[in-house]
């Protein structure tokens, strides 16, 4: 026979929609530091100086980004070999 029993799935939804707003909140606002050696802060201090610190600058976007690229394009290619798996199965 049919029970009308209501099926208690909102629990994961929630979870899930939990951890997505955490990843949105952890990435998305930053939190002002300084964090540049002495050196560099010693280095670049002052007007005259304005190319040499853009120069640093975009120096190191250059390395942060290479590493996250590479992250990503192991990303997809792990998710395509687990989709061309779930396919021949």
């Amino acid at each position: 026979m049919y029970t009308n029993k209501k099926i208690k799935s909102f629990k994961i939804p929630n979870s899930k929609l939990r951890a997505i707003l955490f990843v949105i909140c952890f990435f998305f606002i930053g939190i002002s530091t300084n964090a540049q050696c002495a050196m560099c802060r010693a280095a670049l201090s002052g007007e005259s100086n304005i190319k040499k610190a853009e120069a640093v600058n975009d120096g190191i976007v250059y390395l942060m980004v290479i590493p996250y690229l590479l992250v990503a394009i192991i990303g997809v290619l792990i998710y395509r070999m687990y989709q061309s798996k779930k396919g021949k199965v």
